[in-house]
């Protein structure tokens, strides 16, 4: 049988908005389907036709088509309440009609459940059922399939646009007591143009995505932004709340093929999507993506389960010590919990996993800042500074997880915006965050210069990254410095012992990074980046001389580092039209002496019976 003739078979439940609403009584709870999914028919329909009916209690999670039940002429007959406020019932709720009920996503089916959010009819949108009798939910599938089994009566909007999805995302039409035609769009989603600023974000994110990762994305810009900057990537997998058109490109070019996933292998695993024409076509009937429930979707033991699980939300403020507000602006409520503490707890869990937190440095016009010394009074903590590991701005990335205050203060200035950092640095100082003689460098003018980053390989094949040297560095270079053996300390500090406190250290990683430049060789660990190495030059402005000096954690000696360090500042110091190196180096440091001399430059040397002074020309 053809969906075309599905009236002629189900005729009894087939029937029109205006008498299945009759359902409706006062003081019953409405549950309003999702997203795009949105039946729009019905909800105008319950509007015009409920007119003798008062306290509807209508709840929902977030909704993209009109919400005419909040309207002022209304406020009798209608009651919202939504567990995600979207831009349709935003003005409302600020102006005192709704209400907000702050969840996680993955326990609001529970309630349904419980009755602790009861249901009494249910109002959702579904495709023509097929000869079995079978209708998907199509773009939502989310909280809908427990809103519609805990429903007393299920009045579904048969729309032949709606997507036919696979998962566990179908209703039997003797699941459903009424059963509403009209076709109608599927609500598209255009996202808006993105900024340069917002593109540095997604790149910053992508480069903490390794192949066979498996991504979640939460609403928004930026994750269509960063998706642009995984072409190079292998087989990535999906497992996610929701996504939009930027899945299609990845998918078509290779990128992702969830053939590395733990779980639900070979298929892009969501709870609904909301994007174009063009992705609602290219889902339909789709079997490479699958669309299960929130209580599955966004359960932290399920996401966990993923090996190298990356869950990528967004935060509207984040203060220095790490806290996360994502639902309100001060007192007004904006967004929602949803699923972010539900992902970024169960990638916190995963094998080789990253929770990520993403946010513009500035809103309004760049006139203030993301980062901030405490959130906004009223603001309220979405994500724990317990829970949260990566925060990334346009300026960089955090990692905050184990951290002390004192590191997580450093690392959330650096990546805020320039402008900021310097009253954001006298806060922490007030709160005593941090030391009260921490160096203060004008950041906006030594910004941090991200081209000089660069990856290499050492002579038994071992990746490095260098990177230019970060105040947040410092913990790490004082570990780094008390772990060197007494014979390396004597070659570089030409000292048989020596401490490194706070007033030494935070020179090293405080520069300004065109005189005084440090570089730094990092490794990964469970830490994060562990420091090996760190090279300096410290240069003569008027001279353009330039003293250079190395140190090399022992384990990574002999093994090529420190060829690559003067390789890599020879290559910065002749960009930057500095016109010689010079360097002091013990007679004892032989290793040193001949990267020197092995550098393929015209080295001088100079010996006056304690120590070598080496100089050449760029």
């Amino acid at each position: 049988m053809q969906t075309s003739n599905w009236k002629k078979k189900f005729e009894s439940k087939v029937t029109s908005a205006a008498l299945a609403l009759r359902h409706i009584q006062s003081g019953n709870h409405v549950f309003i389907g999702t997203g795009c999914a949105q039946p729009q028919h019905l909800v105008n329909a319950m509007v015009e036709y409920c007119k003798g009916v008062s306290d509807v209690h209508v709840t929902h999670l977030l909704t993209m088509g009109s919400a005419p039940y909040v309207h002022e002429r209304f406020r009798d007959r209608f009651r919202m309440n939504t567990f995600f406020i979207a831009d349709n019932v935003r003005d409302a709720l600020g102006s005192g009609i709704g209400d907000y009920t702050p969840m996680f996503l993955s326990d609001i089916p529970h309630q349904f459940e419980t009755g602790r959010a009861p249901v009494d009819v249910a109002l959702i949108t579904v495709s023509p059922p097929d000869a079995g009798g079978l209708c998907s939910l199509g773009v939502s599938v989310d909280i809908v399939k427990a809103a519609a089994a805990n429903a007393k009566y299920v009045i579904a909007q048969v729309n032949v646009n709606m997507p036919r999805t696979f998962g566990d995302s179908f209703l039997h039409v003797n699941d459903i007591d009424a059963l509403v035609p009209c076709d109608e769009p599927i609500i598209e989603v255009e996202m808006p143009v993105a900024t340069e600023e917002l593109r540095k974000i997604g790149q910053n994110i992508a480069r903490l995505v390794e192949d066979g990762s498996t991504i979640e994305c939460g609403i928004g810009i930026i994750p269509q932004v960063m998706a642009e900057y995984l072409s190079g990537k292998k087989d990535l997998g999906i497992h996610t709340e929701m996504f939009g058109d930027w899945i299609i490109d990845l998918i078509e070019a290779g990128v992702v093929t969830g053939a590395k996933k733990t779980t639900n292998r070979g298929k892009v695993v969501a709870s609904f999507c909301m994007g174009s024409k063009r992705l609602y076509d290219y889902i339909d009937n789709n079997a490479f993506f699958e669309f299960y429930p929130t209580e599955y979707v966004n359960d932290p033991f399920v996401i966990s389960q993923h090996e190298k699980m990356v869950a990528i939300n967004l935060g509207l403020e984040v203060d220095l010590t790490g806290q996360v507000c994502a639902d309100s602006l001060g007192y007004q409520f904006y967004s929602g919990i949803g699923g972010q503490v539900d992902f970024i707890r169960g990638a916190a869990r995963s094998r080789g996993g990253k929770p990520i937190i993403a946010l513009p440095s500035t809103a309004k016009n760049g006139t203030i800042s993301r980062v901030v010394p405490h959130l906004t009074e009223g603001a309220g903590v979405v994500t724990s500074r317990g829970d949260v590991h990566y925060v990334v701005t346009e300026f960089g990335v955090a990692y905050l997880h184990g951290k002390t205050i004192k590191q997580r203060v450093l690392a959330m200035i650096g990546i805020a915006h320039p402008k900021f950092r310097a009253e954001l640095i006298q806060a922490a100082k007030a709160n005593k965050y941090i030391y009260e003689d921490q160096i203060e460098i004008n950041s906006e003018h030594a910004l941090y210069p991200e081209e000089l980053e660069a990856y290499d390989t050492l002579n038994d094949g071992t990746e490095i990254f260098f990177r230019p040297v970060k105040p947040a560095d410092e913990q790490a270079l004082s570990g780094m410095l008390y772990s060197l053996s007494p014979s390396s300390i004597r070659t570089r500090y030409m000292t048989s012992t020596m401490t490194f406190p706070h007033k030494d250290v935070q020179q090293l990683a405080n520069v300004d990074y065109e005189n005084n430049l440090a570089i730094v060789g990092t490794v990964p660990s469970v830490t994060g980046d562990e420091i090996v190495a760190i090279a300096q030059y410290f240069l003569d402005p008027k001279t353009r001389q330039a003293e250079v000096a190395f140190v090399v954690q022992d384990e990574w000696q002999k093994n090529g580092m420190g060829s690559l360090l003067l390789k890599y500042l020879t290559r910065i110091g002749r960009q930057r039209n500095i016109k010689e190196f010079y360097a002091k180096v013990l007679p004892t440091n032989k290793t040193m002496l001949a990267v020197f001399h092995n550098s393929g430059y015209r080295v001088s040397t100079e010996f006056d019976g304690d120590v070598y002074s080496l100089k050449f020309e760029l």
